[in-house]
């Protein structure tokens, strides 16, 4: 991308955000569609229970704090995270103190047989990665995860997180290599060494 086209995407966004920070439906409509689909990823692959209304209440506090924002796009897709980040916390705080609570749902009633299609849908994918990613210690689950979904910067996750750029590179490189590990198992520590270096 030159530096005539950044520039233009930079100007553009300044507007949007601008007219965002007035209240213009337009505009915050368009923040949602921006950035509402990885914060939505970002909670189903964290665990949350209500990945759907979480990322509604995230938006609704970033809307509420955006006429007292600044920075530009990299700072409010740091802010949008920081602000996901913490309500998924205070939700798995709160659901670890209450325990897990389920909705009835008649489609969910285990006496009920799904299709052939529903099953393989809610079987492969979303319910594999969650499954590898909750074998990593919590905190390398965070950094890839926002580093993957979030597509922030090791600097952006150190903020969220609470932790130096150091420490998050340390999380990042260990919870590759526990990735590389589960999903290739027939794999030792020197070809995993060697492919570091490639």
């Amino acid at each position: 991308m030159s530096s005539t086209d950044a520039g233009l995407r930079d100007e553009v966004f300044s507007g949007v955000l601008a007219a965002a920070q007035t209240g213009a439906s337009w505009a915050l409509s368009d923040l949602w569609c921006r950035y509402s689909p990885a914060v939505l990823a970002f909670l189903t692959a964290r665990g949350s229970d209500e990945p759907e209304d979480l990322t509604s209440e995230v938006f609704m506090a970033v809307f509420d704090a955006l006429p007292r924002f600044t920075g530009g796009e990299s700072e409010l897709r740091s802010f949008v995270f920081t602000i996901a980040y913490r309500r998924l916390t205070d939700e798995l705080r709160m659901r670890s103190r209450r325990g897990r609570t389920v909705e009835w749902v008649d489609e969910g009633d285990p006496r009920r047989a799904p299709s052939a299609e529903q099953g393989a849908l809610h079987s492969i994918g979303d319910a594999e990665t969650r499954k590898i990613l909750d074998q990593l210690p919590p905190d390398q689950r965070d950094v890839l995860v926002l580093r993957i979904i979030g597509d922030l910067t090791i600097d952006e996750i150190a903020e969220i997180v609470g932790k130096r750029p150091g420490a998050v590179k340390a999380l990042q490189r260990r919870g590759l290599e526990a990735l590389r590990r589960k999903l290739s198992p027939t794999r030792t520590p020197a070809t995993l060494s060697s492919d570091s270096r490639e």
